[in-house]
């Protein structure tokens, strides 16, 4: 028997400018930047992990970011809007720290909770959530944003889609989550026992066209496998539902499958370990471009094609 969801490891966008993306994510909201590397598939382009102190899974938005890239188009078969879990009582900074730094920053309720609405430079929904429980804060990354408003995790994901109920019946039956409220016609889902990063808002798309992918769209959704032996145990369940899974793929960081849920939306599930810290010390996370080593004997010809980037000081 296969192992439960236990909720979202992380969540992946496309991006335009490499600096711009970086300066929103990193500088703005104040995530840590753990990792700066490439796309394994593409290596001309960049690929960046921003989250908490360690790079934990639930905490991670990751970027393929490229100047020039086209604007993606938002419809049904997307994930369409990325929410962070805020400190409960901490709007009212991050409020003034959006409009600060020329964000937008619209309030709002969500299922009861309080919310701050903005987008990054490419317009990609972002929404922060006033929800997170205080759990000591002993990864959070304050070098940016005061440790009591630092952001603690990715809260939510919300999928547009052409019909909410294929993808709901999916999440129950085969991951194992429950519809926990409704409003408006969006369904809020979550994973059993409530951990942070664990809910999916279901939600029917404007249009029936599909979206497309590009700057400001959101690419795929991962979720957590504890390990390799979980993680094939899921590709074995997902073929013998008729899934079309990949093999894995080795991303050094952490191991991936991926599929095409009913809606349409790429699914990852990516395997917790071995974690950011596995090729460069804890402390220097981000600090200089890290290649996988099949490619580190290409490192001359892939910096010289990617754009510089400027790093804050240590």
């Amino acid at each position: 028997m296969t192992e439960s969801i236990p909720g979202i490891h992380h969540v992946t966008g496309i991006a335009g400018p490499p600096q711009q993306n970086f300066d929103f994510f990193a500088g703005v909201l104040g995530l840590r930047f753990v990792k700066q590397t490439v796309n394994f598939d593409d290596p001309q382009t960049y690929h960046f992990y921003f989250g908490d102190a360690a790079g934990r899974p639930g905490t991670l938005a990751t970027f393929f970011p490229w100047a020039g890239a086209r604007a993606g188009r938002r419809g049904a078969g997307q994930a369409a809007e990325l929410a962070f879990a805020a400190p409960a009582g901490s709007l009212a900074y991050w409020a003034e720290r959006l409009r600060r730094r020329g964000a937008p920053a619209a309030p709002e309720v969500r299922f009861g909770a309080e919310a701050l609405r903005t987008r990054d430079p490419d317009g990609l929904p972002v929404l922060l959530i006033g929800a997170a429980p205080d759990e000591g804060g002993a990864e959070v990354w304050d070098a940016a944003v005061p440790a009591e408003a630092a952001l603690r995790s990715v809260h939510s994901v919300t999928l547009s889609l052409a019909r909410t109920r294929p993808t709901e019946a999916f999440l129950t039956e085969v991951f194992g989550y429950r519809r926990t409220a409704e409003k408006a016609g969006s369904l809020l889902m979550e994973a059993p026992g409530g951990a942070p990063a664990s809910a999916l808002v279901l939600t029917a798309a404007a249009a029936p066209q599909p979206g497309a992918m590009g700057s400001g769209a959101l690419h795929h959704v991962a979720f957590r496998a504890s390990g390799p032996d979980a993680q094939e145990a899921w590709r074995e369940r997902l073929q013998t539902l008729g899934f079309r899974v990949t093999p894995v793929q080795e991303r050094v960081y952490f191991r991936s499958i991926y599929f095409h849920e009913p809606g349409g939306v790429l699914f990852e599930i990516a395997t917790d370990a071995p974690g950011f810290a596995a090729d460069e010390p804890s402390e220097a996370l981000g600090q200089r471009l890290m290649l996988p080593p099949w490619l580190e004997n290409r490192r001359d010809l892939i910096e010289s094609a990617l754009p510089p980037l400027k790093l804050p000081t240590p």
